[in-house]
């Protein structure tokens, strides 16, 4: 088995990013949806270069592991776990693989969002474009709070706004809509949320996906730390399940 543990290799992380990204909308959890394309074909080069190796594994002949050692160099190298196969070290890359075809880690939520501090994008005060017409209008949380801390025009005043996102709590018992921002991959994400008031319901438990339909409440001094996070007076909370792509672009 070991002659063939490379191929086995290739072909399992191989395998298992095609499962995510041709069969389903799994890779949306991990990476931004421009992505795929390459995903896909380096998951189909995976695939092909196991299939080779193995071939090639195959047709050549097993090394001859008898005598002293010495003809191939393996026996000179003690406490190295080096063979015909490879390090055995490199069986631990199996992990993570069968991890996706098997047990796909969920995308980022409240524990994340929670270890990361604030990064607000470093922009100043100054107008934005206009609002769509009519209520309410759908924005992401990171529209909704670019507006409300460096809007001088006040785009937001008077309209009904909706968001969805995840619930997050704080330490002083409110709770926020919460959506994680990614430029590439969820390595690179950062956290955007709004405080929600008013609510009629019951605070929801961490990680529940929820639309509110609402109002803004100017908070602090335009660009300021005190205008963050942002406040929206809540007319509706819905629960709703977790789009296929739970993460927002900057």
């Amino acid at each position: 088995m070991r002659r063939y543990g490379p191929a086995a290799l290739l072909l399992l992380t191989g395998g298992a990013v095609l499962r995510i990204t041709l069969f389903g909308d799994l890779y949306l959890r991990y990476v931004q949806a421009g992505l795929r394309p390459y995903l896909i074909v380096s998951g189909v080069a995976l695939v092909l270069l196991g299939l080779v190796t193995a071939v090639l594994r195959h047709r050549t002949p097993s090394p001859h592991e008898g005598g002293d050692g010495g003809a191939d160099g393996h026996a000179g190298h003690e406490g190295h776990s080096h063979g015909p196969a490879g390090p055995r070290v490199a069986w631990l890359l199996t992990l993570p693989a069968l991890a996706l075809l098997l047990f796909p880690p969920p995308a980022l939520g409240s524990y994340s969002a929670g270890r990361e501090a604030a990064q607000r994008a470093a922009q100043g005060v100054g107008t934005f474009p206009a609002l769509p017409a009519g209520n309410p209008v759908e924005l992401t949380v990171a529209e909704f709070s670019s507006r409300a801390i460096y809007d001088s025009g006040h785009s937001l005043k008077g309209r009904t706004v909706r968001l969805t996102g995840f619930v997050t709590h704080g330490d002083d018992g409110a709770w926020y809509v919460t959506r994680l921002v990614v430029t590439c991959c969820a390595a690179d994400a950062t956290t955007g949320k709004v405080e929600i008031r008013d609510a009629d319901d019951d605070v929801l438990p961490a990680d529940t996906w929820v639309t509110v339909t609402g109002a803004w409440r100017p908070k602090g001094k335009l660009g300021s730390d005190a205008a963050w996070p942002p406040v929206l007076d809540a007319a509706t909370v819905t629960q709703v399940e977790q789009p296929a792509d739970p993460y927002e672009k900057p």
